[in-house]
């Protein structure tokens, strides 16, 4: 696909920079994070603004626009896909490579003394404003709130923002009721002594008030704000939505509840006019709890005094720690999942040696089958479904004129999940559907050693995710090899399938604390550019350990996988693997013949459980 041609965006851009119609004073440089007013890394169409002035559609990225340069700063995820979707007006800085240079160091480099760089207040971070305002303020330019987004104007084919209808969650589901988890958090600002805490991150809002939305494709949540007090519960949200007698039902918002419990339902846009009346009525000791994630516009609306920043809210980490009954949830969820992986797969092998499989069809085809499964609501990410040198591509997703067909000459990596109404699923394989070369065997058992090393890792309590990170890289590193992106990340529950504030990545050291009950990845992977992508991804459990010996009473914590679809022995090289990692797979397979083949079973379908029996013989 050729790149977006972006001359005339970029010239109608640096017009609107100088237009005093929408800025008081001309500005040198514009920055267009990839979010939107809530930080959600997955956004609406209507807030896509640096996919529309850059052609790079990638979940992670930042442009930054000046009168002479435009470029864009992403991770290694992105660095192949970016690179095809952008023309020549364009930089590609590749983050995490020791030459890039940082948003800072770049802007202090191509500005003109005494800069203005303006940025839509709603879109940034408070931290990454504070971050950026200091770099460019000790240098003598300024960062500038540029109330009106300078984009919008001349996108004229913007759609509008989404108001899907509300599903209510059960406490079959939740395993908590709303009015508890209001209760639980009013006792957490209570130790604090905070008197309202401002909730921004719209899987915060779906999690504590026990609903979900469809506002963002793969992600059930819905745009929304949220401010609780001590007493009162005020939700900013649009739509009519809010009339549907089961929503009404369960907020009580008809019934005489508890005052405490009596929620206010105020338009989304009045969240600025009603923060700023709550911090005109604030004692001289009240506090605001708010996240430093949240936006610069909201965050400043409180006056420093007042303010209490926090890096992960308490419904961040009450969320990250699921509870009884949705861990029984994710099981069931993966179960289903399973079942039409298998399925999938006892398709594919005897469909591609027809030659007649695309990445399309087989990635249409594990939807079809996932539908099949009970309380499937939606896709939980675009499936990245990639033949051969598209599976160095780490977040391809198959178009048209990209389409490859399944072969028995190469590799195939599919990533997929899904929504369902009791888990979120994210599962990646790695197969060959004829004879995987022996560079190819080589490196794909690397990265299972790997995968199992985190799997089987057993660590103290309060050990941090990031700490996990190299034991997944440990046997490619012996090799001279490595992989680009993080090993894990948190996994909600029918909720975002990426979610804070724990994971296992090299490139933060401010993730909380692993503790039991919390859901992550484990994704080890290796791409050979041009060739082939090898991923192995699994979705764990942090469960208690119970080592020989527990050291200063900390406690021990390990993985349980969630995630239970066979890993093909052909691709793997054997004698590589030492008498542990051997009985580790064995162990595993035998799990997903007992627990997924019992599912099969119950759902007759035979050619499946036929397959899952094949694939999970012992290793020999």
């Amino acid at each position: 696909m050729p790149p977006k041609i972006t001359t005339e965006l970029l010239r109608q851009l640096r017009q609107a920079m100088k237009n005093s119609k929408y800025i008081s004073e001309p500005i040198q440089a514009y920055i267009v994070p990839s979010g939107d007013a809530h930080q959600s890394e997955y956004i609406a169409p209507c807030d896509c603004r640096r996919e529309f002035i850059s052609g790079f559609t990638g979940s992670a990225g930042t442009a930054i626009i000046t009168e002479k340069h435009a470029a864009i700063w992403t991770d290694g995820r992105y660095f192949l896909q970016a690179a095809q979707q952008m023309d020549k007006n364009w930089t590609l800085m590749k983050m995490g490579l020791k030459e890039t240079p940082s948003q800072e160091d770049w802007l202090l480099s191509v500005l003109p003394e005494g800069s203005k760089v303006g940025v839509d207040p709603w879109i940034i971070p408070a931290d990454q404003w504070k971050h950026m305002s200091k770099a460019l303020t000790s240098a003598g330019h300024s960062l500038v709130a540029v109330q009106e987004n300078l984009i919008d104007p001349f996108w004229t084919d913007r759609s509008a923002r989404p108001s899907s209808p509300l599903i209510v969650l059960g406490l079959n589901y939740t395993g908590m009721t709303w009015q508890d988890k209001i209760t639980s958090l009013r006792t957490k600002m209570a130790d604090r002594k905070i008197t309202w805490f401002v909730i921004t991150a719209l899987d915060e809002i779906a999690w504590l008030f026990n609903l979900r939305g469809a506002d963002i494709e793969y992600n059930p949540v819905f745009f929304a704000y949220a401010i609780i007090g001590r007493s009162s519960i005020r939700l900013f949200i649009n739509g009519d939505r809010m009339a549907d007698p089961a929503v009404k039902e369960h907020l009580q918002l008809n019934s005489s509840s508890k005052p405490e419990f009596e929620v206010q339902v105020l338009p989304y846009e009045s969240i600025l006019t009603e923060l700023q009346g709550v911090c005109g009525g604030l004692g001289p000791k009240e506090k605001v709890w708010i996240s430093d994630k949240a936006s610069f516009a909201l965050t400043e609306a409180i006056p420093k005094i007042h303010r209490s920043l926090t890096p992960s809210t308490p419904i961040c980490l009450a969320k990250a720690v699921k509870n009884a009954t949705e861990i029984e949830g994710m099981r069931r969820a993966h179960i289903k999942d399973a079942v039409a992986l298998c399925e999938l797969f006892a398709w594919l092998d005897k469909e591609v040696p027809k030659g007649t499989v695309t990445e399309i069809s087989s990635a249409d085809k594990a939807e079809e089958l996932r539908r099949q499964q009970k309380d499937f609501v939606d896709l939980s990410f675009p499936t990245i479904s990639a033949v051969g040198p598209n599976g160095a591509i780490i977040h391809y997703s198959p178009l048209p004129e990209t389409n490859r067909t399944l072969s028995l000459n190469e590799l195939y990596l599919i990533d997929s999940g899904a929504q369902f109404k009791d888990g979120t699923t994210d599962v990646t394989r790695t197969v060959h559907f004829g004879t995987p070369t022996a560079y190819e065997k080589e490196c794909f058992t690397y990265v299972l050693k790997g995968h199992i090393a985190v799997s089987a890792a057993v660590f103290p309590n309060g050990t941090k995710g990031h700490l996990l990170d190299s034991f997944a890289r440990s046997a490619l590193w012996e090799s001279g090899l490595d992989y680009l992106h993080g090993t894990g990340h948190g996994v909600g529950c029918f909720l975002n399938v990426h979610e804070g504030p724990c994971g296992i990545s090299y490139k933060t050291f401010a993730d909380e604390p692993l503790e039991a009950g919390m859901i992550v990845s484990d994704e080890p992977g290796f791409y050979e550019d041009r060739s082939f992508g090898i991923r192995i991804e699994n979705v764990v459990l942090v469960v208690p350990a119970k080592p020989k010996y527990n050291y200063r009473n900390r406690g021990s914590l390990t993985f349980e996988p969630l995630t239970l679809v066979p890993i093909q022995v052909k691709m793997m090289n054997t004698d590589m693997l030492t008498q542990k990692e051997r009985d580790w797979v064995d162990e595993y397979h035998k799990q997903c013949r007992e627990v997924v083949g019992a599912e099969l079973e119950r759902q007759g379908r035979h050619a499946a459980l036929q397959w899952l029996i094949r694939e999970t013989q012992p290793i020999a």
